[in-house]
């Protein structure tokens, strides 16, 4: 049985370097589940776990059993404010963020939907009901590979925004990570993160 690999077929959007660099980051699927506030501590963003991984599991195992299967991709997160000149650490409260899990795109509203009832049988998670399929196309972004705790990132964001501007670009859309390892496995200084934003000519 073929094992559909999004790592891979995807390339350079998932094996970025330390230094910025521009890529083309074409449409993906993704299951996502979208909420407000500060992530640490929050209820919604517990549930969101839980569901993306339930939800990613069970389609993958249901799948596997008219022949297809794929390799589950790491955790990706949008994170933006209303108003975005004050997007930063001390505005928490006010994120909005969206998480998400990339599958194939075989895989279809029909499939999901199949999906959300056999996880609501087996366990019913809280949230399940926010849990959406969508087609994201970042197109052109910035990226790069940060290497670290969470808490670091501000310094290393603002030199990639300012290499996009000095580059002749600008900002569009939101705030993307992509977690390549997570910090119940891993020490914080080994922590592995996808930087990225999408850009357009200034």
């Amino acid at each position: 049985m073929a094992k559909t690999d999004l790592k891979r077929s995807l390339g350079a959007c998932y094996r970025a370097r330390p230094e910025v660099q521009l890529v083309e980051v074409p449409a993906v699927t993704y299951i996502s589940y979208e909420g407000h506030g500060d992530p640490n501590g929050s209820q919604d963003f517990s549930d969101a776990m839980g569901v993306l991984y339930g939800m990613v599991y069970t389609l993958k195992f249901s799948l596997k059993e008219s022949g297809l299967d794929f390799t589950v991709m790491p955790l990706e997160g949008q994170w933006w404010t209303d108003d975005e000149a004050h997007f930063s650490e001390a505005s928490r409260k006010e994120w909005n963020w969206k998480v998400m899990i990339a599958v194939p795109d075989y895989v279809d509203d029909a499939a999901f939907e199949r999906a959300r009832a056999a996880l609501r049988r087996k366990k019913d998670p809280p949230g399940l009901d926010k849990a959406t399929l969508e087609t994201i196309t970042d197109g052109l972004s910035a990226q790069f590979l940060y290497f670290g705790p969470y808490s670091g990132e501000a310094p290393f964001i603002a030199d990639m925004h300012r290499i996009v501007r000095e580059k002749g670009y600008r900002l569009r859309g939101h705030h993307r990570e992509i977690y390549l390892n997570s910090p119940q496995r891993v020490p914080e200084e080994k922590l592995k993160t996808i930087i990225r934003h999408p850009v357009e000519r200034g």
